[in-house]
């Protein structure tokens, strides 16, 4: 045995090899778990070094602008849904007690219990021209035809935003009532011993704190209406979900497609970057945990 190879042994090297192969492991499984995990969106983002101009021409001259369009008033208009119905139901089970608050607490996460798709069929076979609603309507006032009345089209762009927003509103309720749970409720108290009240007490102490948990309720909502696309073909909304799957499978451009789908990777991540960088400067503290319910 040559010398350097007694030193190798007597310096201790082979023993802290073997007790740092299960470090080793656990980082290549931890790896390989996030290769098969990461394998669909990095095939879909190696598109975009495809030439196919061709296809991206056409979809620029018809209908990119729609799909654009539509998405981002989707986007709007589910954020404010799931913004005012998760917040606001978040605060209420957790602040105020009323009759049947304790069984609203879990009842109002039953919508993630049902797709989208099949609570919009059964919201427009209540709502729709032959549903029970405008029946009923016309039976009572004497209407015959849809000209003597007016009814809000259900199968539009509001009736994908107002179905989406009641699907998707667990997420950021979920997530706002445990911050709330949370929050100690003594900088509450000290808010409303200064002379705010319960409102003003809300807006300016509880939902501050409360920020962090809430944008990322709705920034998981606004990943779900984006990649939905049960819901906005049934109501008739053309988006980035639906022009994928017509780019693929009616015109036959798998390249053109994943290119698309990129697109709509890429506005995700701005989404997500935005928000962390509106509030880069804000920090929250919380020193004391209380989670008793005010008066």
């Amino acid at each position: 045995m040559s010398s350097k190879t007694s030193t190798f042994f007597e310096a201790g090297a082979v023993p802290r090899l073997i007790k740092a192969i299960p470090t080793y492991g656990w980082t290549l499984v931890v790896l390989a778990i996030a290769l098969l995990i990461s394998m669909p969106v990095l095939v879909v983002v190696s598109s975009v070094f495809t030439n196919s101009w061709d296809v991206w021409s056409r979809l620029v001259e018809t209908v990119l602008l729609r799909y654009i369009l539509n998405s981002l008033w989707l986007m709007l208009g589910v954020g404010a849904g799931v913004l005012g119905l998760g917040v606001s139901t978040a605060w209420l089970v957790t602040m105020c007690r009323f009759p049947g608050g304790r069984w609203f607490e879990w009842a109002l996460l039953l919508p993630l219990a049902a797709p989208a798709y099949v609570l919009a069929y059964a919201y427009t076979d209540v709502l729709d021209y032959y549903g029970v609603v405008q029946t009923t309507l016309r039976t009572w006032f004497g209407w015959s035809t849809v000209n003597d009345y007016w009814f809000p089209d259900v199968r539009s762009l509001g009736g994908a935003i107002v179905m989406l927003s009641l699907v998707l509103y667990p997420y950021v309720y979920l997530l706002a009532r445990v911050a709330f749970l949370e929050q100690a409720v003594c900088t509450t108290e000290a808010s409303r011993s200064l002379g705010r009240g319960p409102w003003r007490s809300f807006f300016t102490v509880a939902l501050p704190l409360a920020r962090p948990a809430i944008a990322t309720g709705v920034s998981l909502a606004l990943m779900e209406t984006l990649n939905d696309f049960g819901t906005v073909k049934y109501f008739g909304v053309e988006t980035f979900t639906t022009g994928i799957y017509r780019t693929w499978f009616n015109v036959g451009e798998r390249i053109a497609a994943a290119q698309l789908a990129t697109g709509l990777l890429i506005f995700i991540f701005s989404l997500i970057v935005l928000e962390r960088w509106s509030r880069r400067q804000a920090r929250y503290y919380q020193t004391v945990g209380r989670n008793q319910s005010l008066t």
